[in-house]
């Protein structure tokens, strides 16, 4: 008979059993106290503890090297943490596409890879990599979230060779499984970054947007936006504006300054399918070279000296509209370059920072410029001309289109008795024919301000305009004191309608006696008109 105290000692688990399961519960304890640590950890404090819990993992399954890796959007493999025993020399660094073809192209196909030996890997290049980084044995296992490979995880063997069971060391698929979740956080944390990211900088683009249409609708508030007259020359120009409208090419518009460009930038877009947004305007000779970069690409916060926000340029203010370039040919030859970029790849990069962004815009350039004569001289690229000369409207000047003057006085007359409260319902013909004889080498932009300055004085509802004093297209400003003199003299005189002593009248402009004013009159030969 066997006593019961020796058959029962004969059931229990030898001493390695007794060790072997200690340490299996030892090493579930440990990855249950790194799941919540990866879980409840902030964010910030996640790739630190991912090498530590690599660590961790290393030395408890007694191994030399753990991995781990992310894949990119285009399957590149790239490792995110990594852990190597002490005296043990990290991994080679470098492509893993590279390194290890075969057994990455496993990986992401959702297969796990394990070789006792490095004699097993059937791939030259896989084995050589194993063999550089002195790798005796080695598993790799795929990290799958929502059923989509994300990662891996790579243990190697260097001291000595492992086998690894054909179904896998559960601790190693529990492992894989509790940095699978942190890979997964990673990822939703991150994803909630760029959201967070990309819906800041919709507002901060919608609050430069807002800006600048409310600074852009008070400097226009005055002005009208409809193409006026009906020439040749202008209906030459408007049948070029509807040829072109609803195309994405480039246009650049040439003319004298005061011609009207930037309305008829207006017109193109207005008329485009690009309508439902606002055109974004840029004038490139006012804003200072120092600043212009910045104002068309855009700059981070930092990026130099007083950049203390985030600015987003107007080309990415103008994403999926139009973009009016206004006297492009002043821009300085570095800004030219970069211009020249853009229209070339549609990427902008905004100051201080090396990620490109693309942009959907149409450019409408303008200048008064000769810009074959500006490359001649070498102030100009001759690749940018190309790329902005794909279809030139040249708008003629006020000289060239006389017969729409009147049109053009009476809608500024319509727009400033709005703006005065004064009511006007004639003008003299032969003063609107002095008017048409004018060269006006302003242009419109004169012709606005005469008809302002007579609205201000007018007190009768029958206008009298005055013709500047320059009356020919070869008269030009003279820098004599007498003649500036006569010229103001003048000018006030036929503000007041030739009056010149009381209460409004020249000499009380002027701030002198009416004797005095007189005096000066007679010595300079100004006399009043026989028709006035």
């Amino acid at each position: 008979m066997t006593p019961s105290g020796i058959g029962a000692s004969a059931n229990l688990p030898s001493a390695e059993t007794q060790a072997t399961l200690r340490e299996h519960v030892e090493f579930e304890r440990s990855a249950a106290e790194l799941s919540d640590q990866f879980i409840n950890l902030p964010s910030d404090q996640l790739p630190q503890a991912l090498r530590a819990g690599l660590g961790r993992t290393g030395e408890g399954l007694d191994l030399d090297r753990t991995i781990l890796l992310r894949f990119d959007a285009d399957g590149s493999a790239l490792s995110s943490a990594a852990w190597s025993r002490e005296a043990i020399p990290p991994a080679a660094s470098g492509p893993m596409k590279d390194l290890f073809p075969c057994i990455l192209e496993r990986i992401a196909s959702g297969e796990a890879v394990a070789f006792s030996t490095v004699d097993e890997i059937p791939d030259e290049q896989d084995r050589a990599s194993c063999q550089a980084d002195g790798v005796q044995s080695i598993v790799v296992i795929p990290l799958k979230v929502e059923g989509l490979v994300v990662g891996a995880l790579a243990f190697h063997a260097v001291r000595a060779g492992r086998t690894w069971p054909a179904d896998m060391d559960p601790r190693l698929t529990l492992t894989a499984s509790i940095f699978t979740q942190a890979l997964a956080r990673q990822l939703r944390d991150e994803a909630a970054a760029a959201a967070d990211a990309e819906t800041q900088r919709l507002k901060d683009r919608l609050h430069v947007q807002n800006v600048h249409l409310r600074r852009e609708a008070r400097e226009r508030s005055d002005a009208t936006t409809a193409v006026v007259g009906q020439s040749a020359a202008l209906r030459r120009v408007m049948e070029q504006v509807h040829q072109v409208a609803m195309t994405d090419s480039t246009v650049l518009l040439l003319g004298e300054t005061g011609t009207g460009k930037e309305l008829f930038a207006t017109q193109i877009h207005e008329l485009g399918a690009r309508a439902a947004r606002a055109m974004v305007r840029v004038n490139c000779a006012a804003i200072p070279s120092t600043l212009i970069e910045s104002e068309l690409f855009g700059r981070e916060r930092g990026a130099f000296t007083g950049a203390l926000a985030r600015q987003i340029g107007r080309f990415e203010l103008a994403h999926h509209s139009s973009l009016f370039l206004d006297e492009v040919g002043d821009l300085s030859s570095e800004v030219q370059v970069k211009l020249l970029r853009v229209l070339e790849e549609r990427q902008i990069e905004r100051l201080g920072s090396v990620r490109p962004i693309a942009v959907d815009t149409r450019i409408i350039a303008a200048t008064h410029r000769n810009l074959e004569q500006r490359m001649s001289e070498g102030a100009f690229r001759e690749d940018l001309y190309y790329r902005l000369n794909v279809f030139p409207i040249h708008v003629p000047p006020l000289r060239e289109r006389v017969e729409d003057i009147p049109a053009l006085i009476w809608r500024f007359v319509d727009e400033f008795s709005k703006a005065f409260g004064k009511r006007v319902e004639s003008i003299d013909k032969d003063n609107l024919a002095a008017l048409q004889r004018y060269a006006w080498p302003g242009n419109i932009r004169e012709l606005r301000n005469v008809v302002e300055r007579a609205m201000i004085v007018t007190s009768s509802r029958n206008l009298t305009i005055a013709v500047p004093q320059s009356s020919s297209s070869s008269s030009r400003f003279s820098p004599r004191l007498i003649d500036v003199e006569e010229e103001h003299i003048r000018a006030v005189l036929e503000s007041t309608g030739w009056k010149i002593r009381g209460a409004g009248g020249a000499a009380d402009k002027l701030g002198m006696k009416p004797t005095t004013l007189e005096t000066r009159m007679a010595k300079l030969g100004v006399k009043r008109p026989r028709q006035a």
